[in-house]
Protein backbone atom coordinates (compact mmCIF):
# COMPACT_ATOMS: atom_id res chain seq x y z
CA UNK A 1 0.00 0.00 0.00
CA UNK A 2 1.24 3.09 -0.89
CA UNK A 3 1.55 5.44 2.49
CA UNK A 4 1.82 8.98 0.52
CA UNK A 5 -1.96 7.33 -1.26
CA UNK A 6 -3.14 6.88 1.90
CA UNK A 7 -2.29 10.45 3.67
CA UNK A 8 -3.71 11.69 0.58
CA UNK A 9 -6.85 10.02 1.03
CA UNK A 10 -7.35 11.28 4.69
CA UNK A 11 -6.56 14.75 3.62
CA UNK A 12 -9.04 14.73 1.03
CA UNK A 13 -11.34 12.92 3.63
CA UNK A 14 -11.20 15.45 6.14
CA UNK A 15 -11.64 18.27 3.49
CA UNK A 16 -14.57 16.74 1.72
CA UNK A 17 -16.17 15.66 5.14
CA UNK A 18 -16.09 19.19 6.38
CA UNK A 19 -18.55 20.45 3.54
CA UNK A 20 -21.25 17.10 4.44
CA UNK A 21 -20.82 17.87 7.71
CA UNK A 22 -21.86 21.59 6.88
CA UNK A 23 -25.24 20.20 5.29
CA UNK A 24 -25.87 17.14 8.01
CA UNK A 25 -25.79 20.36 10.21
CA UNK A 26 -28.42 22.24 8.51
CA UNK A 27 -30.71 18.89 8.37
CA UNK A 28 -29.66 17.96 12.17
CA UNK A 29 -30.46 21.50 13.05
CA UNK A 30 -33.83 21.51 11.25
CA UNK A 31 -34.38 17.81 13.12
CA UNK A 32 -33.61 19.04 16.26
CA UNK A 33 -35.98 22.31 16.84
CA UNK A 34 -38.85 21.27 15.02
CA UNK A 35 -38.78 17.41 15.27
CA UNK A 36 -38.60 17.48 11.17
CA UNK A 37 -36.81 14.53 9.32
CA UNK A 38 -36.57 16.87 5.95
CA UNK A 39 -35.95 14.00 3.27
CA UNK A 40 -35.15 17.00 0.37
CA UNK A 41 -32.34 17.93 1.91
CA UNK A 42 -30.56 16.25 -0.92
CA UNK A 43 -32.54 17.92 -3.75
CA UNK A 44 -31.73 21.15 -1.94
CA UNK A 45 -28.30 20.59 -2.01
CA UNK A 46 -28.33 20.23 -5.84
CA UNK A 47 -30.72 23.01 -6.82
CA UNK A 48 -27.72 24.87 -4.88
CA UNK A 49 -25.55 23.74 -7.24
CA UNK A 50 -27.69 24.16 -10.09
CA UNK A 51 -28.40 28.06 -8.72
CA UNK A 52 -24.45 28.20 -8.65
CA UNK A 53 -23.95 26.29 -12.05
CA UNK A 54 -26.54 28.94 -14.05
CA UNK A 55 -24.73 32.05 -12.32
CA UNK A 56 -21.42 30.57 -13.52
CA UNK A 57 -22.43 29.69 -17.43
CA UNK A 58 -24.75 32.85 -17.55
CA UNK A 59 -23.46 35.72 -16.03
CA UNK A 60 -19.99 34.34 -15.75
CA UNK A 61 -20.08 34.65 -11.50
CA UNK A 62 -17.45 32.94 -9.63
CA UNK A 63 -18.82 29.74 -7.68
CA UNK A 64 -17.74 31.31 -4.49
CA UNK A 65 -18.88 34.62 -5.01
CA UNK A 66 -22.19 33.28 -6.63
CA UNK A 67 -22.48 32.25 -2.36
CA UNK A 68 -23.50 36.03 -1.69
CA UNK A 69 -26.52 35.54 -3.81
CA UNK A 70 -27.43 31.49 -3.10
CA UNK A 71 -26.93 31.44 0.15
CA UNK A 72 -29.64 34.49 0.87
CA UNK A 73 -31.91 32.64 -2.08
CA UNK A 74 -32.09 29.85 -0.30
CA UNK A 75 -32.87 31.19 2.69
CA UNK A 76 -35.67 32.58 1.51
CA UNK A 77 -36.83 29.40 -0.01
CA UNK A 78 -36.78 27.67 3.00
CA UNK A 79 -38.58 30.58 4.65
CA UNK A 80 -41.14 30.04 2.27
CA UNK A 81 -41.57 26.05 2.01
CA UNK A 82 -41.94 26.15 6.06
CA UNK A 83 -44.23 28.74 6.24
CA UNK A 84 -46.30 26.64 3.07
CA UNK A 85 -45.98 23.28 4.25
CA UNK A 86 -44.02 22.14 7.29
CA UNK A 87 -45.27 24.36 9.51
CA UNK A 88 -48.89 23.24 9.23
CA UNK A 89 -47.71 20.04 10.44
CA UNK A 90 -48.95 19.54 13.85
CA UNK A 91 -49.55 16.50 16.76
CA UNK A 92 -47.71 13.55 17.64
CA UNK A 93 -47.60 12.22 14.25
CA UNK A 94 -45.85 15.49 12.49
CA UNK A 95 -42.35 13.51 12.46
CA UNK A 96 -43.42 10.68 10.22
CA UNK A 97 -45.67 13.36 8.24
CA UNK A 98 -42.87 15.40 7.23
CA UNK A 99 -40.99 12.53 5.72
CA UNK A 100 -44.12 11.98 3.28
CA UNK A 101 -44.45 16.23 2.84
CA UNK A 102 -40.84 16.94 2.50
CA UNK A 103 -40.30 13.73 0.19
CA UNK A 104 -43.27 15.34 -2.41
CA UNK A 105 -41.58 18.48 -2.02
CA UNK A 106 -38.55 16.54 -3.08
CA UNK A 107 -40.23 15.13 -6.15
CA UNK A 108 -41.28 18.37 -7.67
CA UNK A 109 -38.32 20.32 -7.10
CA UNK A 110 -36.78 17.45 -9.09
CA UNK A 111 -39.13 17.38 -11.64
CA UNK A 112 -39.03 21.02 -12.06
CA UNK A 113 -35.20 20.91 -12.67
CA UNK A 114 -35.46 18.26 -14.93
CA UNK A 115 -37.64 20.36 -17.15
CA UNK A 116 -35.58 23.44 -16.52
CA UNK A 117 -31.83 21.85 -17.05
CA UNK A 118 -32.78 18.38 -18.46
CA UNK A 119 -31.46 15.12 -17.25
CA UNK A 120 -27.96 15.44 -18.30
CA UNK A 121 -25.20 15.66 -15.97
CA UNK A 122 -23.61 19.09 -15.64
CA UNK A 123 -20.45 20.32 -13.88
CA UNK A 124 -19.95 23.79 -12.10
CA UNK A 125 -16.54 24.36 -13.95
CA UNK A 126 -13.83 27.64 -12.62
CA UNK A 127 -10.18 28.15 -13.15
CA UNK A 128 -9.27 26.51 -10.27
CA UNK A 129 -11.75 23.11 -10.04
CA UNK A 130 -8.78 21.10 -11.67
CA UNK A 131 -5.72 22.81 -10.21
CA UNK A 132 -3.73 21.22 -7.41
CA UNK A 133 -0.55 22.49 -5.29
CA UNK A 134 2.12 20.71 -3.59
CA UNK A 135 2.86 20.50 0.02
CA UNK A 136 5.88 17.95 1.14
CA UNK A 137 4.72 15.49 -1.73
CA UNK A 138 0.95 15.61 -1.13
CA UNK A 139 -0.92 17.23 -3.74
CA UNK A 140 -4.09 19.66 -2.66
CA UNK A 141 -6.94 19.90 -4.86
CA UNK A 142 -7.91 23.81 -4.54
CA UNK A 143 -11.47 23.22 -5.04
CA UNK A 144 -11.30 21.13 -1.73
CA UNK A 145 -9.35 23.60 0.05
CA UNK A 146 -11.71 26.50 -0.55
CA UNK A 147 -14.27 24.28 0.16
CA UNK A 148 -12.75 23.12 3.87
CA UNK A 149 -12.28 27.14 4.37
CA UNK A 150 -15.52 28.49 3.23
CA UNK A 151 -17.23 25.07 5.13
CA UNK A 152 -14.86 25.79 8.79
CA UNK A 153 -16.14 29.70 8.15
CA UNK A 154 -19.49 29.05 8.16
CA UNK A 155 -19.38 26.33 10.68
CA UNK A 156 -17.69 28.87 13.05
CA UNK A 157 -20.22 31.47 12.34
CA UNK A 158 -22.86 29.21 13.02
CA UNK A 159 -21.52 28.13 16.39
CA UNK A 160 -20.93 32.06 17.24
CA UNK A 161 -24.92 32.75 15.93
CA UNK A 162 -25.69 29.61 18.28
CA UNK A 163 -23.75 30.58 21.37
CA UNK A 164 -23.06 34.18 21.28
CA UNK A 165 -26.44 35.68 20.48
CA UNK A 166 -29.40 35.57 21.89
CA UNK A 167 -31.25 34.00 19.14
CA UNK A 168 -28.57 31.25 19.48
CA UNK A 169 -30.23 31.27 23.04
CA UNK A 170 -33.83 31.12 21.94
CA UNK A 171 -32.77 28.22 19.40
CA UNK A 172 -30.54 26.15 22.26
CA UNK A 173 -33.43 26.80 24.23
CA UNK A 174 -35.89 25.11 21.70
CA UNK A 175 -33.72 21.79 20.69
CA UNK A 176 -33.50 20.95 24.63
CA UNK A 177 -37.28 21.65 25.53
CA UNK A 178 -40.13 23.59 22.94
CA UNK A 179 -42.61 24.10 25.77
CA UNK A 180 -40.71 24.93 28.34
CA UNK A 181 -38.91 27.65 25.53
CA UNK A 182 -42.54 28.79 24.94
CA UNK A 183 -42.87 29.24 28.57
CA UNK A 184 -40.49 31.46 29.10
CA UNK A 185 -41.38 33.68 26.43
CA UNK A 186 -39.80 32.60 23.35
CA UNK A 187 -41.38 32.52 19.70
CA UNK A 188 -40.64 28.85 19.05
CA UNK A 189 -43.22 29.48 15.53
CA UNK A 190 -40.25 32.05 14.62
CA UNK A 191 -37.49 30.21 15.84
CA UNK A 192 -38.43 27.54 13.92
CA UNK A 193 -38.99 29.40 10.35
CA UNK A 194 -35.94 30.83 10.62
CA UNK A 195 -33.63 27.44 11.59
CA UNK A 196 -35.39 26.14 8.88
CA UNK A 197 -34.65 28.35 6.54
CA UNK A 198 -31.09 28.41 7.83
CA UNK A 199 -31.03 24.72 7.45
CA UNK A 200 -31.85 25.52 3.92
CA UNK A 201 -29.57 27.86 2.80
CA UNK A 202 -26.09 26.11 4.16
CA UNK A 203 -27.03 23.39 1.18
CA UNK A 204 -26.23 26.30 -1.32
CA UNK A 205 -22.53 26.52 0.08
CA UNK A 206 -22.50 22.69 0.01
CA UNK A 207 -23.69 22.23 -3.16
CA UNK A 208 -21.62 24.23 -4.82
CA UNK A 209 -18.62 22.64 -4.09
CA UNK A 210 -20.46 19.30 -4.74
CA UNK A 211 -21.28 20.56 -7.62
CA UNK A 212 -17.67 21.90 -8.67
CA UNK A 213 -16.57 18.21 -7.44
CA UNK A 214 -18.96 15.88 -9.11
CA UNK A 215 -21.21 15.60 -12.31
CA UNK A 216 -24.97 15.93 -11.21
CA UNK A 217 -28.37 16.30 -12.23
CA UNK A 218 -31.58 16.26 -10.06
CA UNK A 219 -31.50 12.51 -9.70
CA UNK A 220 -27.92 12.70 -7.42
CA UNK A 221 -30.51 14.20 -4.73
CA UNK A 222 -30.96 10.67 -3.83
CA UNK A 223 -27.61 9.26 -3.31
CA UNK A 224 -27.15 12.41 -0.93
CA UNK A 225 -29.90 12.18 1.15
CA UNK A 226 -28.49 8.75 1.88
CA UNK A 227 -25.20 9.80 2.74
CA UNK A 228 -26.57 12.28 5.03
CA UNK A 229 -29.28 10.93 6.98
CA UNK A 230 -26.36 8.25 7.88
CA UNK A 231 -23.97 11.31 9.25
CA UNK A 232 -26.66 12.52 11.15
CA UNK A 233 -28.25 9.06 12.57
CA UNK A 234 -24.50 8.15 13.60
CA UNK A 235 -23.85 11.47 15.20
CA UNK A 236 -27.01 11.52 17.34
CA UNK A 237 -30.10 12.71 15.94
CA UNK A 238 -30.26 16.64 16.36
CA UNK A 239 -26.73 16.58 17.61
CA UNK A 240 -24.79 19.73 15.79
CA UNK A 241 -21.37 18.22 17.08
CA UNK A 242 -22.28 14.79 16.48
CA UNK A 243 -23.33 15.70 12.81
CA UNK A 244 -19.95 18.17 12.57
CA UNK A 245 -17.60 14.74 13.56
CA UNK A 246 -19.75 12.07 11.91
CA UNK A 247 -19.64 13.87 8.01
CA UNK A 248 -15.97 13.94 8.39
CA UNK A 249 -15.13 10.70 9.72
CA UNK A 250 -17.58 9.11 7.46
CA UNK A 251 -16.52 10.80 4.50
CA UNK A 252 -12.61 10.00 5.63
CA UNK A 253 -13.33 6.23 6.29
CA UNK A 254 -15.02 5.91 2.44
CA UNK A 255 -11.93 7.64 1.23
CA UNK A 256 -9.43 5.70 3.36
CA UNK A 257 -11.13 2.09 2.40
CA UNK A 258 -10.83 3.21 -0.99
CA UNK A 259 -7.15 3.05 -1.30
CA UNK A 260 -6.65 0.33 0.86
CA UNK A 261 -9.23 -2.44 -0.08
CA UNK A 262 -11.03 -1.80 -3.25
CA UNK A 263 -13.52 1.98 -4.48
CA UNK A 264 -16.13 -0.81 -4.79
CA UNK A 265 -16.51 -1.47 -0.97
CA UNK A 266 -16.14 2.15 0.05
CA UNK A 267 -19.49 3.50 0.00
CA UNK A 268 -20.50 -0.42 2.05
CA UNK A 269 -18.08 0.57 4.70
CA UNK A 270 -20.15 3.58 5.76
CA UNK A 271 -23.03 1.88 5.95
CA UNK A 272 -21.81 -1.02 7.77
CA UNK A 273 -19.88 1.02 10.27
CA UNK A 274 -23.45 3.02 11.06
CA UNK A 275 -24.78 -0.72 11.99
CA UNK A 276 -22.05 -1.52 14.05
CA UNK A 277 -21.85 2.09 16.56
CA UNK A 278 -26.40 1.56 16.17
CA UNK A 279 -26.31 -1.99 17.56
CA UNK A 280 -24.06 -0.59 20.14
CA UNK A 281 -25.09 3.15 21.12
CA UNK A 282 -28.55 2.83 19.30
CA UNK A 283 -28.97 6.86 20.03
CA UNK A 284 -25.39 7.33 18.19
CA UNK A 285 -22.54 8.33 19.15
CA UNK A 286 -23.65 12.03 20.77
CA UNK A 287 -27.57 11.33 20.78
CA UNK A 288 -29.07 11.40 24.35
CA UNK A 289 -31.90 8.76 25.04
CA UNK A 290 -33.34 10.91 27.33
CA UNK A 291 -33.44 13.95 25.27
CA UNK A 292 -34.48 14.94 21.73
CA UNK A 293 -30.79 16.55 21.11
CA UNK A 294 -27.54 16.43 22.74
Amino acid sequence: MNSSALIHAVIDGVLTGSVYALMATGLTLIFGVMDIINVAQGIFVILGAYLSYALSVHWGIDPFVGLVITIPTLFLVGIVVERAFIGRLKGPEKTAMSILVTYAISLVIEGSLNMIFSVNYVQISASYVNKTFRIFGVYFAYIYVYGFIMAAILLVALYVMLYRTRFGASIRASLADQTAAALVGIDVKRVSTICFGIGIAVTAAGGMVFGATNAFNASTSYDLISRLLVIIVLGGMGSLGGALLAGILMVTLEDIVGVVWSPVWSIIAFYIVLVIVLSIRPQGLFGKQSARVA
